[in-house]
């Protein structure tokens, strides 16, 4: 691994840097935690295609960039440093787009990715389900084929952003052959959130945000030409595409911050007349969670580095997302303590030190090691990818 920057890569930081700030001047966005999932701007996002930054790393023949993993990490990590508004197009650069160069047709690259390039449409996932989430190939929701249409029933839970989306990247079952593996009766489509008979009710978190929703689908016609890939293959597609939701380094940076509010107050607030960062034993709660925080941008380094040698980071990734995951859930439940119950706040109080980011931090503690597969599944695919361990 060589994790030294180019000159180029060091003046693309640079040039993020400085958009983000003179949008900040401007007052084109306000800065948030979890602005990668709550911050939903299509005027923000387009104006981030405008200087090309949508489809970095994808390949030029399909309108992207062509450039490296690396080089997009750098734009995310950026981007989330800034609190940025990029969810509008976030899950369609990361995976859809990928995707569709992946499996897709021409017809549907054709249709789609200049779209999502030029932040016209965004996207959400629709995998999970009340009694499939870690588990994908327990997927229930049903697609029928009749005439030109693929007829879907069903339900899906936890869909970030549903309400707002314009498409869903949809998992669903085709072969209904009860002695059929789950495994190999499964399909990926792109549904119109907009289309007939697709009902999404929100799911307000315990932050107090919506963010997460229930889609109802009953009785909606997909055309077939939006089957994405093979038809029953799409366990083995979204295996593969996983691998990058798991992966970015959002997983460290979206509660970034928290480590900066927690550092400030350390650094300014006197407790039993003299200054918190003097506290032997609040100076080592801060000095591991600085280690950590170095780790885990390793670990995301080390997973763009193998993404460019042209390998899939399976378990790497899985490492990645269990170690940076873990470490949130660490900062914020120390971000609370040192804080003391003014740290309990949320947003809506004005006593609430720091906008409220530690509490709202703590709050969706639990969600950080549950989305994008869980720690139990993670830890199993390092152990038998990674480590090479066998079952019995």
């Amino acid at each position: 691994m060589d994790f030294e920057f180019t000159d180029e890569q060091k003046s693309f930081r640079e040039d993020i840097r400085e958009f983000v700030q003179k949008e900040l001047e401007q007052g084109t966005f306000i800065p948030r935690q979890n602005a990668w999932i709550e911050g939903f701007s299509k005027e923000f996002s387009q104006k981030m295609s405008k200087r090309r930054w949508i489809a970095l790393s994808w390949p030029k023949e399909y309108g992207g960039q062509g450039r490296s993993y690396m080089d997009r990490l750098i734009l995310i990590e950026e981007m989330l440093k800034a609190k940025a508004p990029i969810a509008f197009h976030f899950l369609a650069d990361r995976q859809v787009g990928p995707a569709l160069i992946r499996f897709g047709s021409d017809e549907l690259k054709r249709e789609f990715l200049p779209k999502i390039i030029n932040a016209e449409i965004s996207f959400c996932l629709c995998y999970s389900e009340p009694d499939a989430g870690s588990d994908l190939a327990s997927v229930r929701t049903a697609a029928v084929e009749e005439g030109d249409y693929f007829v879907i029933n069903g339900q899906k839970v936890w869909t970030t952003m549903g309400h707002v989306a314009d498409f869903g990247w949809l998992l669903a079952k085709t072969n209904l052959d009860s002695n059929l593996p789950k495994h190999r009766s499964l399909s990926e489509f792109i549904l119109d959130m907009k289309a007939p008979g697709v009902t999404v009710q929100p799911l307000i978190n315990i932050a107090g945000v919506h963010s997460f929703n229930e889609v109802f689908l009953d009785d909606v016609k997909i055309p077939k030409n939006h089957l994405v890939g093979k038809k029953d293959k799409g366990f083995d597609q979204i295996m593969e595409q996983v691998v990058y939701e798991r992966a970015g380094i959002e997983r460290l940076m979206q509660n970034y911050p928290v480590m900066e509010s927690l550092m400030d107050y350390v650094k300014t607030t006197k407790r039993n007349g003299r200054n918190m960062r003097e506290d032997p034993i609040v100076r080592n709660e801060l000095a591991t969670l600085e280690i950590e925080f170095n780790i885990g941008k390793l670990l995301c380094y080390n997973v763009a580095w193998t993404i460019d040698k042209g390998k899939i980071p399976t378990y790497e990734a899985s490492v990645c997302k269990v170690f940076c995951t873990k470490y949130e859930q660490r900062l914020s439940d120390v971000a609370t303590r040192l804080m003391g119950l003014y740290g309990q706040l949320l947003p809506s109080s004005k006593w609430a030190p720091y906008g409220g980011v530690a509490a709202e931090s703590y709050l969706w503690n639990p969600s950080y090691t549950l989305q994008g597969g869980t720690v139990e599944i993670l830890k199993n695919i390092i152990a038998l990818r990674g480590l090479k361990l066998q079952t019995k």
